[in-house]
């Protein structure tokens, strides 16, 4: 099901009340919490879209029958997938909980949508070099990097220098999936690319400062902490934006990462210039890195490391894309 998304903030209004912009203070209980800008967008569209739903009612004036009623639309009219209409209860449990402060015994009895159980695409080791092979330039060593560290691929966006460490071979995942920091392998051809890379951010950076600019995001309250860090080169991020933009969180101009639709548009080409029919994304190359290192004798709690997984039962899942079980089976017709 289809619901216009008005791209100004809707106020709600209560007959005899104030009008309150709701929307505002779901961003702003968003960023006190540190969520993500992505999860920002992703709840503040849900909320708008429920509101809208019901003619504009203020969610005070609604409960289980109106979310239940949404949801099914969801689920029945617009057909979408059960994670989506999970993301979209999150988004109004964070609405009701967290904003309007509303604990009703209805929101414990929700219940979620069953998520299919669906094996990743993996592709083939020749298919990873044909796929490299049609990539040149900032896309051919992001890709690498996401296959060759098994990094998601908005920890490869948002790598900072410092987190670079060519002495050890290694990179540091900061602030990963569920707010977790880990360590991954920085193979040893990418050293030579990935250096020249953060020699031309070095440059970047100079040109920046030199302007007035240069000044990093830092997360949580370190800009508060420590004024000056954001100046230093350590926390640039290693691809950074060609174009300086405006921060959201906070109005000053600085420069962002390279944006993420780039690099899914070369790998769409790519995959279409090197014949390669299955689908593919970024993570997509996450997947390959998992199951080639299983496929190479790696045991599964290393990799489960390697990934950030917070439970082996993730991991396992690259188990049943090698057909293993046990010690693997094989096929009668094979014998």
């Amino acid at each position: 099901m289809s619901y216009p998304l008005p791209s100004t903030v809707i106020a709600v209004t209560r007959p005899g009340a104030p009008a309150p912009r709701l929307l505002d203070e779901v961003r702003r209980r968003l960023r006190l919490k540190h969520y993500s800008l992505r999860t920002e967008a992703i709840y503040v569209g849900w909320i708008r879209r429920f509101i809208l739903a019901n003619g504009k009612r203020h969610p005070r004036d609604m409960g289980a029958l109106e979310v239940e009623g949404f949801l099914s639309a969801l689920a029945v009219r617009g057909k979408v997938a059960a994670s989506t209409q999970n993301q979209a209860l999150s988004a109004l449990l964070f609405l009701y909980r967290e904003v309007l402060g509303i604990e009703l015994p209805w929101m414990e009895t929700m219940v979620r949508a069953k998520r299919s159980q669906h094996v990743p695409a993996v592709l083939a080791r020749e298919e990873v070099q044909a796929l490299l092979a049609q990539l040149e330039g900032r896309p051919w060593l992001l890709a690498s990097l996401l296959y060759g560290t098994g990094m998601r691929l908005m920890e490869c966006m948002r790598l900072r220098v410092k987190d670079v460490d060519f002495a050890r071979n290694e990179i540091t995942v900061r602030d990963g999936k569920g707010g977790k920091d880990r360590r991954t392998v920085l193979p040893k051809r990418l050293v030579e690319p990935l250096q020249r890379e953060i020699e031309r951010a070095h440059v970047l950076h100079e040109t920046d400062l030199h302007a007035g600019f240069g000044v990093a995001h830092l997360p949580h309250a370190l800009a508060r902490k420590y004024p000056r860090a954001g100046r230093e080169f350590g926390w640039q991020f290693v691809f950074p934006s060609a174009q300086r933009s405006i921060d959201p969180l906070d109005g000053v101009e600085r420069r962002h990462h390279f944006d993420e639709a780039l690099l899914s548009r070369a790998m769409k080409s790519a995959c279409r210039r090197a014949g390669i029919v299955k689908p593919v994304s970024a993570h997509t190359l996450r997947h390959s890195f998992a199951t080639h290192l299983l496929e190479a004798g790696y045991d599964i709690r290393t990799v489960q490391e390697l990934l950030g997984h917070k439970d082996v039962a993730t991991t396992q899942i690259y188990t049943h894309v090698l057909n293993r079980g046990g010690n693997g089976v094989l096929s009668p017709l094979d014998r």
